[in-house]
């Protein structure tokens, strides 16, 4: 038995995608357990680049199952379109499952979205406005739909009447806007659910009965741990728990059932969206990282924002999430860089801080402390063995790993699959 939660240790975009498709070939079922189509996951294979958004990253190999837990908000248009996609190209997908209670997206709460960022103005929090942050509003109001819910055509008509009777009234009288009207509406989103009705089953069973019988299960994290809503840089997270446990809550298994819990985090930092980055580099330096490692968002294609590794944020992943190995990622991005910087703490007025401060207002004032380190100019993409990375490459991973506690088993110097530096072993 192995069950392996895979997270994200910084702001998310660290390369998930990549680290969950090579932990697949090993797995028997790959579950995505939270976000929505907010999220995405790029996959190099067989030198093809494939977009994810949805869909767990495991679906590139044809014998795995793979499963979109309840904790997942989902687009059924988007969905099925991801689907579309990847099938014209080549990729089967009926071994997808489906949870039962994974909560819909559905048309308002894309207009919610954007209305509700819009009148933020000064204050915006960056979302996507793809209608994931209202989707769980819902969720916790105890009035969202479910995809078992589009499955029966009374209890749907039901819920989405009185849903729009709310939202009706905020849009016209609150926002101004026009309403929504219920027939579009439902008759659109009842063909959603006849395409998907084969994939909808109760995943949790599904997933316990792999692990009983001695499978592997992998389980993808989308986002990352300081965009967690409990434990991120709250306001500026997402609406749901990218951490370890959410893995346990987004898919129906106990804790006892998590054997390890791998963190991914790039050889620097990024971050996309508003919020405080204190590491964040806005000189030449920033500018040649983001060059280097096509620093734009899957989803969005927005500008990633680059700085330094940070270590407080890192040790505060492994706190919050147990991890226990970390993949390190584009280590190739940093060669040309004649000096590399770590962040080891934070000055707070006449104060050095090393541990990730719960005061946001804190965290905005501060300033990064820095241990440097020599780089290297070789280029690492053929590398294959840790032995073979040039001398000042090897200090920059081990000394990550004595700053954080938790070894680097994976390091990663390129997107394709062969391009991973493989450490000690997951499962």
């Amino acid at each position: 038995m192995a069950a392996v939660v895979l997270i994200g240790s910084q702001w998310g975009d660290e390369g998930k995608g990549k680290i969950t498709d090579f932990l697949a070939e090993k797995a028997n079922i790959v579950v995505r357990y939270q976000g929505g189509n907010n999220a995405g996951h790029t996959v190099i294979a067989n030198g093809e680049e494939f977009k994810l958004h949805l869909i767990p990253s495991g679906i590139l190999y044809p014998d795995k199952t793979c499963v979109i837990g309840n904790g997942v908000v989902i687009d059924p248009k988007v969905l099925l379109d991801e689907l579309d996609h990847i099938e014209k190209r080549g990729i089967k997908t009926g071994k997808l499952l489906i949870s039962s209670n994974a909560q819909v997206i559905m048309p308002y709460h894309w207009v919610l979205d954007g209305l509700e960022e819009e009148a933020r103005g000064e204050r915006k929090i960056g979302t996507t406005k793809r209608g994931i942050g209202p989707a769980y509003q819902d969720k916790v109001s105890r009035i969202g739909i479910r995809i078992i819910d589009l499955l029966d055509k009374e209890e749907f008509a039901e819920k989405l009447r009185s849903n729009l009777v709310e939202k009706n009234n905020l849009f016209v009288k609150v926002y101004g806007q026009e309403a929504l009207k219920f027939e579009e509406i439902y008759e659109t989103y009842l063909g959603y659910a006849e395409q998907l009705r084969s994939m909808v089953t109760d995943s949790s069973l599904a997933i316990d009965e792999s692990i009983r019988s001695g499978g592997r299960v992998l389980f993808e994290g989308a986002q990352g741990t300081l965009l967690d809503v409990d434990h991120g840089t709250y306001p500026y997270v997402t609406s749901s728990n990218p951490i370890a446990g959410g893995a346990c809550i987004g898919s129906g298994i106990g804790p006892t059932r998590i054997d390890r819990v791998v963190g991914v985090a790039k050889a620097y930092t990024t971050r996309v969206g508003e919020g405080p980055f204190p590491t964040e580099l806005l000189d030449e330096s920033g500018e040649q990282m983001r060059a280097n490692g096509h620093e734009f968002g899957t989803t969005t294609g927005r500008p990633r924002r680059c700085g330094w590794f940070d270590v407080v944020i890192a040790r505060y992943a492994v706190r919050v999430s147990g991890i226990s190995d970390f993949a390190i990622m584009k280590l190739d991005v940093l060669t040309g860089f004649d000096t590399l910087k770590i962040c080891v703490g934070y000055r707070v007025g006449g104060e050095i801080i090393r541990e990730f401060p719960q005061s946001q207002k804190i965290f905005r004032q501060a300033q990064p402390v820095y241990e440097e380190m020599s780089g290297w100019q070789e280029d690492l993409t053929l590398v294959r063995r840790f032995e073979e990375l040039p001398g000042a490459a090897q200090n920059y991973i081990l000394r990550i790993e004595e700053l954080t506690g938790v070894p680097a088993t994976l390091v990663s110097i390129g997107p394709g699959r062969e391009q991973t530096i493989v450490r000690g072993g997951i499962y």
